[in-house]
């Protein structure tokens, strides 16, 4: 059955959670009780994020968030930032990521975007094999803090 991607809707944000939850990388930070409905509100008046996810057989199978950075750069002045992205654990290995990438790739030519990036956590091993057979390169060293005290 194939999957389709399109953007999301609010009635989509408590499958997304679901999906996001479900993988949570070790050492993750701790999960906020701000309402995700909001967030997600929040996020698309901005207008520079999307969620985009994949549906097959009436429910959200797959995520992702794809941001269009406007920079002043010499080579790569508008770059697309994908993150959480997610396929449904019991679906994995039946190239619904592959086809997801794709998708992501595509809206982020049709924005003129010359460079695509992401971070992933560093414990997840099988996920960067699957990003680097995609012609993904491991180029940078990425750092975090946390801006919020606990």
């Amino acid at each position: 059955m194939t999957v389709t991607f399109r953007a999301a809707r609010a009635d989509d944000v408590p499958a997304v959670m679901a999906l996001l939850m479900e993988d949570r990388a070790p050492g993750a930070q701790p999960v906020r009780d701000d309402d995700p409905v909001q967030m997600y509100l929040a996020m698309i008046a901005d207008g520079t994020t999307q969620l985009v996810v994949g549906w097959r057989a009436g429910e959200v199978v797959a995520c992702y968030h794809l941001t269009i950075l406007h920079l002043v750069s010499p080579s790569t002045p508008i770059r697309a930032q994908v993150e959480s992205v997610r396929v449904r654990a019991d679906l994995r290995g039946q190239g619904i990521g592959a086809a997801m990438m794709r998708d992501a790739e595509d809206r982020a030519r049709a924005a003129d975007a010359t460079l695509m990036q992401f971070t992933s956590n560093a414990s997840r091993g099988d996920a960067h094999r699957f990003y680097e057979r995609l012609g993904f390169k491991a180029t940078h060293a990425g750092f975090k803090k946390d801006l919020i005290s606990r």
